[in-house]
């Protein structure tokens, strides 16, 4: 049974959320204040975190990231929080959250995000090494290496390879990209997922060899590192 921390300082609001998660057979703990809820991750194993951005008593949410990931402890966290603004999601993804949800929210869709949370930890942890073909990735290290050298990636980067790696010949959108490796909505007038997929095919493919990452005009992206390469 998935154990789950709710820190919530709204007590209708935590009850509310505590019973969404444990009708999906989660077991739920609470509590209302970031001193405390440091306390709990750090004590107890959590399988994820709920954690509201606002919280009194001196330690908001991500003054609560901050110490969690300081202290090296990796738990999910999926941030809830009443300020949706871009910027705002942004600062809670680069402070260590894994996923950003902005209230109202629908219940169902809470359970879901924490559902994957909670499954994409358990996932990854059944395994230290992704093997997907040409490229191969440390998941502990947080290190890549394609067709045996070891790339020198940034964090996005490499967040972005091990999503693609992870679905090899599988079609992926630009909006899924943007919602599962960044965490928000995806908005059709940026580009900022060519100019990262631009800057990794930099990185990891040789001119000598096919592309690891082929383009579908009006699509997004498809991984090709399982083929092999010619002898």
């Amino acid at each position: 049974m998935p154990r789950i921390l709710v820190v919530e300082d709204d007590s209708k609001s935590a009850e509310a959320i505590a019973s969404v998660l444990r009708d999906e057979g989660m077991a739920v703990t609470l509590s209302d204040n970031g001193a405390q809820a440091f306390l709990l991750a750090r004590a107890g194993a959590f399988d994820g975190i709920v954690l509201d951005r606002m919280l009194p008593g001196g330690i908001d949410g991500i003054g609560v990231l901050d110490m969690l990931r300081d202290a090296e402890i990796m738990t999910p966290v999926l941030i809830l929080s009443a300020l949706s603004a871009l910027e705002e999601r942004v600062r809670g993804l680069r402070a260590g959250g894994d996923d950003y949800l902005a209230k109202p929210f629908e219940p169902i869709e809470l359970a879901a995000r924490v559902t994957a949370l909670v499954r994409r930890r358990r996932n990854e942890g059944s395994a230290t090494m992704l093997d997907a073909g040409r490229v191969r990735i440390d998941l502990i290290a947080r290190q890549a290496a394609v067709d045996g050298a070891a790339i020198d990636l940034q964090p996005r980067e490499l967040q972005l390879l091990e999503y693609l790696a992870r679905r090899p010949d599988r079609p992926v959108t630009r909006a899924m990209i943007f919602e599962d490796v960044w965490g928000y909505r995806y908005d059709p007038r940026t580009n900022v997922i060519d100019v990262h997929i631009t800057r990794l095919r930099r990185k990891i493919e040789r001119a000598d060899a096919p592309p690891l990452i082929e383009t579908l005009r009006g699509t997004g992206y498809v991984f090709r590192g399982t083929q092999a390469l010619a002898p």
